[in-house]
C-alpha cells in the first residue's frame, strides 16, 4: 500500500533590511561626488531598491537623484516608494522617555517579498541619527538587516582625534541650557579622566560656536579637545589639541557645518 506525502507549501520570501548610508554633505555649501565617498557596491544595491523609509522624502529623492547618475534606478524616482519617519522619531529620537516607537507597520512591504533600505540624511542610519526603531522593529518581524558600507561622521572624527579608539562613548546632544550645559561638560570631562574613555557628542551647526567657547572655558587645560568639521568634503579638518592652545587659538568650524566634538586625555 503506498502513501502520498504532500509537500510543505514553499515559504514567501521575505524582503530586507537595508541600511544605507548616504553621504556627509547634507546641508553643506557644496557637494561632494558620491563615488569618491560611497562605495559602488552601496550604490549598486541602493540602486535596486524601490521601498524606501527616511526622515524627510525630499532629501531621500534628491540622494536617489544623485545615485541614478552614476547607477540607474530599477525604477524611476517618481516610482519610488518613499515613507517618512513621524516626526517625533526623527526630532525627539527613538528611545525618548524609555518609550519605543513601533515601526513594524513600516515595514509591511518586506513581509509582502520587497526589501526595503533605510536612509538618513547623513552618515549611517541609526548611528547618531533615527532609524533604530525601524532596525529594531525587522529583527522583531524576523528579517535580515544588512548594513551597507559608507561613511560615518563619529568613527572618521574618532579615527582623526588621537584620542581612546578602544574605549569610547558616544552621548548625542550637550544640553543647551548653558548652566546645564557647564554641568554635563564637567561631568563628561570627570569620566574621561578618570577611565581614558573619550566622550563624543554633536550639536546643531549654527550652535557650534557656542558649544565649542563653552568646551574652552570649561575643560581643564590639559584635556585634550578634538573638532572635526566638514568630514569627507575639500574643506574638511580636524584640530585636536589641550584645551590650552584652544584658548590661544579658539577658532573652531563655521556655524553652517556640522562637526564632531570630542574629549579625552
Amino acid at each position: 500500500m503506498s502513501t502520498h506525502t504532500t509537500p510543505p507549501a514553499a515559504t514567501a520570501r521575505h524582503g530586507k533590511l537595508y541600511l544605507v548610508p548616504a553621504p556627509l554633505d547634507f546641508g553643506c555649501d557644496s557637494h561632494i561626488a558620491i563615488d569618491h565617498v560611497m562605495p559602488h557596491g552601496t550604490l549598486a544595491v541602493a540602486a535596486q531598491l524601490t521601498h524606501w523609509v527616511c526622515e524627510n522624502a525630499k532629501s531621500a529623492r534628491a540622494y536617489l537623484k544623485r545615485i541614478d547618475a552614476l547607477v540607474p534606478l530599477t525604477l524611476p524616482l517618481q516610482a519610488q516608494n518613499i515613507t517618512e519617519l513621524p516626526r517625533e522619531v526623527h526630532k525627539k529620537g527613538d528611545h525618548v522617555g524609555g518609550a519605543h516607537f513601533d515601526a513594524r507597520p513600516l515595514l509591511a512591504a518586506a513581509l509582502n517579498g520587497n526589501d526595503i533600505g533605510l536612509i538618513s540624511e547623513a552618515g549611517m542610519p541609526a548611528v547618531a541619527d533615527p532609524g533604530s526603531s525601524v532596525v529594531r522593529a525587522a529583527h522583531d518581524l524576523g528579517l535580515e538587516v544588512v548594513p551597507l558600507v559608507g561613511p560615518v561622521s563619529l568613527l572618521l572624527a574618532l579615527a582623526a582625534s588621537g584620542l581612546n579608539g578602544q574605549n569610547f562613548a558616544f552621548v548625542g546632544y550637550l544640553p543647551q541650557d548653558s548652566a546645564e550645559r557647564v554641568s554635563r561638560i564637567r561631568e563628561l570631562e570627570s569620566l574621561a579622566l578618570k577611565t581614558g574613555q573619550t566622550q563624543l557628542f554633536i550639536e546643531t551647526p549654527y550652535r557650534n560656536a557656542a558649544l565649542l567657547q563653552a568646551l574652552v572655558q570649561t575643560l581643564q587645560h590639559n584635556t585634550r579637545l578634538s573638532v572635526s568639521s566638514g568630514l569627507t568634503l575639500p574643506s574638511g579638518q580636524t584640530r585636536s589639541q589641550l584645551v590650552k592652545a584652544w584658548r590661544q587659538q579658539p577658532n573652531g568650524p563655521d556655524n553652517h557645518t556640522p562637526a564632531v566634538f570630542a574629549i579625552g586625555r
